[in-house]
């Protein structure tokens, strides 16, 4: 007999039964990812309707879910995503290591496609956050001549009005496409709030410092680095005194929460188990 399932257990493992083969999502640890490549959600987020109701997508990585595990807080705010998909090669190879296929759609490439093939250069773009060097570096580089930005105050998290701001912004500018470029979870709560106005549209990509790679303003990994798994690595040399604790404090932490997670699985399915020889 197995023991009886906690109700962490039931929250953290649960919807590892709801997922079938030929579903939508794939649950990998405690995020649900979109069962997509990078063409498809390119091509989805490029096809969307100029005028539909705001929608966002989130791409989370290793920093996302281990402030998740420690700040539940934060989960509406992913789970109320358009499109969630991993931004994380490391993600990537530890779903691997568990039998699960997470498909990589890292935030920066997806942003530098949509501006390479699908945002003309006189149609309105919308920034919220980065800097000005940042702004006048991507409107240089691709000529864009209706680029709409806002600059939100620091420590946004905790400034609801600055926040509501920014949202005031997007519905004031509509645009096919809103760079959400202020870190997680300030991004995602600056999505959720313009959901909840009713009067956005557009597409909301939560893509950090993707413009900074664009505007050239931060230096991207080589590819033969990305594909190493390695970037983190190299983003911790470009900037030691802002990410040394992000990659060698928090980043670590992913390993527990694997663990705690293939922990769960198992007992989830020999509860299942349990459960057929007694039908």
């Amino acid at each position: 007999m197995t023991a009886p399932l906690t109700e962490d257990l039931i929250r953290s493992a649960a919807p590892i039964a709801d997922r079938r083969k030929g579903s939508r999502h794939v649950w990998f640890l405690n995020t649900a990812f979109d069962r997509i490549g990078f063409d498809t959600a390119l091509e989805r987020i490029a096809r969307r309707a100029p005028g539909a109701p705001f929608a966002f997508v989130v791409t989370p990585n290793v920093d996302h879910l281990v402030r998740m595990k420690h700040d539940r807080a934060l989960a509406p705010l992913y789970a109320q995503a358009w499109l969630t998909v991993c931004d994380s090669r490391v993600l990537e190879l530890l779903a691997f290591m568990s039998g699960e296929s997470v498909d990589v759609t890292p935030g920066s490439d997806l942003t530098e496609a949509l501006f390479e093939t699908a945002i003309d250069r006189d149609e309105p773009v919308v920034v919220i956050g980065g800097s000005q060097a940042v702004i006048d570096g991507v409107r240089a580089r691709y000529g864009l001549t209706d680029l709409r930005w806002h600059e939100p105050p620091m420590g946004l998290r905790h400034k609801p009005d600055a926040i509501a701001a920014c949202a005031a912004f997007v519905a004031a500018n509509p645009a096919r496409f809103v760079f959400l470029c202020v870190g997680s979870p300030q991004q995602e709560m600056i999505a959720e709030a313009c959901l909840e106005r009713g009067d956005c549209t557009g597409v909301g990509l939560c893509v950090g410092a993707s413009l900074d790679f664009l505007s050239g303003q931060a230096r991207r990994a080589p590819h033969w680095i990305r594909r190493l798994r390695l970037e983190w690595l190299h983003r911790l040399s470009e900037e030691p005194a802002r990410l040394w604790k992000r990659y060698l404090v928090e980043g670590p932490k992913v390993l527990v929460l694997w663990w705690e997670w293939r922990k769960a699985r198992a007992r989830l399915r020999a509860f299942e188990r349990d459960l057929q020889t007694r039908i």
